[in-house]
């Protein structure tokens, strides 16, 4: 047990904290709690984006005209064997909201159908959908989801509530932005299935940070960033479309692919892919960045973040009188803790923990309520929390919380 304990601790002091800040390019004066938004690539992942970068330049016509699909095709292979899925099956795209508004303008929407999600939607996410909707005459659905949440049961029985015989879409996060909680997207398929309905999953903040097997999941649809917690370059997202439902969707911008002049074996493929001229370098750094995570174990890395999230998770609740969204394990809560906090003036929050604090941390409004959210990774220590702890007791003398 002592000699168990001695392991935690050195690895604790040597791979989790500061000392990690050496792999990143993130400013050493800020405390950085903001990972979940926009991610921060390893060194060796964005040095690897400049070497992309670097040969598309040198020599630009080898690049688009010769090497182009089978660069795309090796990093697919090496995504496809991460998340689990055939390498066919999926196509990269910008971002998530780029992958939901693939679908939601083809998706074969009539006047009076129904797209359920929940309340807890990202916001982008929802304008897509609420657009598209609004053209077809259908409906948007944002079913309640009380907070906060006790068991998985009982977020199907909320969800499941607004499901009616005009449903034809459920659209659901599987981790969710402003709460950072974790959903039983699982068991949503799997109802959904039973109900004959196709699921679209927003995963954009899953890959690299839980445990994702698309083959195991079964989705219809699903997107992931791998941006964020993969560490990739920004601008590096994927979409996943079942295979017999692919042909369905049309690519936001037609181009070279459609009716190829050398068509490869899936329509899919070639219509997402070939979209004329465009920096595929963020995508290639893909198989960069899963060899980055083997080198320096990041499943025990992650594991780590997730117990110095959960350790402080109660902390914070105390301090700012609420309590956790969730119960605090791994079914709801990753490496990111949403805390329900009062104020009258977010944005002068936000700047007085930055100003006067150096701490970079999001004030999440989400139905007019608002969430403290830090995102901890490998380069976060117990020291930054404890700063953050103390920024607080500032920010409540100086009545910035209510």
């Amino acid at each position: 047990m002592i000699i168990e304990l001695l392991d935690f601790i050195y690895f604790y002091k040597m791979i989790l904290g500061k000392p990690y800040k050496k792999y990143f390019l993130l400013d050493e004066s800020i405390i950085y709690f903001n990972f979940g938004a926009f991610g921060a690539s390893a060194k060796p992942v964005f040095e690897d984006y400049q070497r992309w970068q670097l040969e598309l330049e040198r020599e630009p016509t080898q690049f688009f005209t010769v090497n182009y699909n089978k660069y795309l095709e090796q990093s697919r292979n090496a995504l496809a064997e991460f998340i689990n899925c055939d390498a066919d099956d999926i196509v990269y795209v910008m971002n998530p909201s780029y992958a939901v508004n693939i679908i939601a303008k083809s998706f074969n929407l009539q006047a009076g159908d129904e797209v359920l999600a929940t309340n807890l939607e990202y916001g982008a996410c929802d304008k897509t959908w609420k657009y598209y909707c609004e053209k077809a005459n259908a409906v948007y659905k944002k079913q309640p989801i009380t907070l906060p949440l006790t068991t998985k049961e009982k977020f199907i029985e909320e969800l499941f509530h607004g499901f009616t015989s005009k449903t034809k879409l459920i659209f659901i996060s599987h981790i969710t932005s402003a709460t950072a909680l974790i959903f039983p997207v699982k068991d949503v398929i799997k109802k959904a299935k039973e109900l004959g309905v196709p699921v679209f999953i927003d995963g954009a903040h899953v890959p690299g940070h839980i445990d994702l097997d698309l083959t195991n999941l079964q989705p219809d649809f699903y997107t992931g960033a791998c941006h964020k917690w993969m560490m990739t370059p920004k601008g590096s997202t994927f979409l996943y479309i079942k295979r017999e439902l692919q042909n369905q969707f049309d690519p936001l911008v037609v181009s070279w692919g459609y009716k190829s002049a050398m068509p490869s074996h899936s329509l899919f493929l070639d219509y997402h892919q070939l979209q004329g001229t465009r920096d595929i370098s963020a995508f290639l750094t893909i198989p960069a960045a899963i060899q980055f995570m083997k080198e320096h174990n990041w499943t025990e890395v992650a594991k780590q973040c997730r117990k110095l999230v959960q350790d402080n998770a109660q902390r914070f609740c105390d301090l700012l009188k609420t309590q956790p969204l969730a119960p605090v394990n791994d079914e709801f809560i990753g490496q990111m803790l949403s805390i329900p906090i009062q104020t009258s003036d977010p944005v002068r929050l936000y700047r007085f923990l930055f100003d006067e604090h150096q701490i970079e941390i999001p004030v999440m409004n989400i139905n007019n309520k608002f969430y403290l959210r830090y995102s901890i990774n490998a380069f976060n220590s117990q020291e930054d929390l404890d700063k953050l702890f103390g920024a607080l007791k500032d920010a409540l003398y100086a009545k910035l919380i209510d």
